[in-house]
């Protein structure tokens, strides 16, 4: 028995220690990044004019207004499309297909969207609204976005949504609710903070795509609020900066990444302590 003992613990230390040496491993890439990010653009996340003036030309000084500006427009269109469509598939899921041959193929479809690479959901809205409208546009940018919010949206859902407990709905069953007023009145509220948590996360999701942005919305030097027309946003501006051979670019690209991942930080963040709170 001490034999057997022995050999149990040596294992376990042996394998702890490897699974510290990997956590350690990882987070010094992890740490490098972000400090070399931060390093790089803290200097254009301290100057004022990052937040309130337009992308510059070569050679002259400027910030990352309109990208700031119309990033938040092509997040917010992307998240309201593509919110509704997947709270409601999600709800079907799970509580009305449950099981059947149609649930079935829906959640295998939407596992294949989640894992899809966002480029392909760029080239699909090009060819589907790009190409035929004959021009560029916000509506198209937000338009791909809601793609990738959908399937996250749909999961999640499905997810939080099967973990509330049958009891609950026999419940509402037993007084007489219709089913729509259950699940509207008892289910979403019971799944609330865990829907709300993968709302956020998508949202940190499509916050720094940039491919399918690239074949949508592409981008725009000047001051546009017009959803019908390029927009310029933070991830195809930090593309085509981090590319060119200005150093004045180069900063303000530094700066956007920086910005974007603060916001995805935060977003995590916030996502993390609402999911907690259902502990």
């Amino acid at each position: 028995m001490n034999a057997i003992y022995r050999g149990r613990k040596r294992t376990n230390l042996i394998l702890l220690t490897v699974s510290g040496f990997t956590v350690v491993f990882g987070l010094f890439w992890l740490a490098w990044i972000l400090g070399t990010l931060f390093y790089e653009g803290g200097h254009a996340l301290a100057r004022a004019t990052l937040y309130y003036q337009m992308t510059p030309p070569p050679g002259a000084d400027g910030g990352l207004a309109n990208a700031i500006v119309g990033s938040a427009l092509l997040i917010s269109m992307g998240t309201l499309l593509g919110t509704p469509i997947g709270i409601l598939a999600g709800t079907y899921l799970a509580e009305f297909g449950k099981s059947n041959w149609l649930a079935n193929a829906t959640r295998f479809l939407n596992d294949v969207l989640l894992s899809a690479p966002s480029i392909v959901i760029g080239l699909f809205v090009y060819s589907i609204y790009v190409v035929q409208v004959k021009h560029f546009s916000g509506w198209a940018g937000a338009l791909a976005l809601a793609l990738i919010v959908i399937p996250v949206v749909v999961r999640t859902t499905d997810d939080m949504l099967k973990l509330v407990p049958n009891s609950l709905r026999e419940a509402t069953a037993a007084l007489g609710c219709p089913p729509w007023k259950m699940i509207v009145f008892v289910t979403y509220r019971a799944a609330r903070t865990g829907i709300i948590t993968g709302i956020l996360l998508a949202v940190a999701r499509i916050s720094g795509e940039t491919a399918p942005l690239l074949f949508t919305s592409l981008n725009n030097q000047f001051w546009s609020l017009n959803m019908n027309a390029p927009m310029s946003n933070l991830p195809t501006v930090i593309f085509q900066f981090a590319m060119s051979p200005y150093q004045d670019w180069h900063r303000l690209a530094w700066g956007g990444a920086a910005l974007i991942t603060l916001a995805v930080l935060l977003l995590n963040i916030v996502a993390r302590s609402l999911f907690r709170r259902t502990d």
